[in-house]
């Protein structure tokens, strides 16, 4: 028995679910979203809770059943709540800034990297050295932090780069003499 698929989700005021088969919409103050579930799960509706459950008992089913719970109660907090990373730059002379539809930062490169920002997805500096990707698909959020990620990560040595704000950064020590 799944441990998390047991758990039915909540359904705070102000979101609406529907569910037509395998595809759960919904929709919220954010906007509106949806998943298509595995077949060999069936979620229902009822009481403000959404319900998934294994259609039989078979490996697939008992497999699928918590992350399809999961995807549902990304899909209710992502329209009523958002999701949100945080990114930490940390180096001399890096830093990141907004302008218009485009994410710049400055990483120690002999040019500026421009980062486009996708449809859905906001983005704020508060400090120069501190990006805020915030959206309402958590997929979508997580994805977008990697790849701004991904133009420097954290290295080892120094500590400089792109990095998580929760990350920690294993240091090493350097050469000796």
């Amino acid at each position: 028995m799944s441990r998390i698929g047991k758990h039915p989700v909540p359904v705070p005021a102000g979101v609406q679910v529907a569910i037509d088969g395998q595809t759960v919409r919904v929709k919220g103050k954010l906007g509106e979203l949806s998943a298509l579930l595995a077949p060999e799960i069936q979620a229902s509706l009822g009481d403000g809770r959404v319900t998934v459950v294994p259609r039989a008992d078979s490996r697939r089913g008992r497999v699928m059943w918590g992350t399809a719970r999961t995807q549902v109660a990304n899909l209710v907090k992502g329209v009523s709540q958002g999701f949100t990373v945080n990114l930490e730059i940390s180096g001399v002379g890096y830093r990141a800034a907004v302008q218009g539809q485009e994410l710049v930062l400055q990483l120690g490169f002999s040019h500026d990297v421009r980062f486009p920002i996708p449809e859905g997805i906001q983005i704020k500096t508060e400090k120069p050295t501190l990006i805020s990707v915030f959206g309402r698909d958590k997929q979508q959020v997580g994805q977008v932090a990697a790849k701004i990620r991904e133009y420097r990560p954290p290295e080892p040595y120094k500590g400089k780069g792109i990095k998580y704000g929760d990350e920690v950064v294993l240091r090493k020590e350097g050469k000796k003499k």
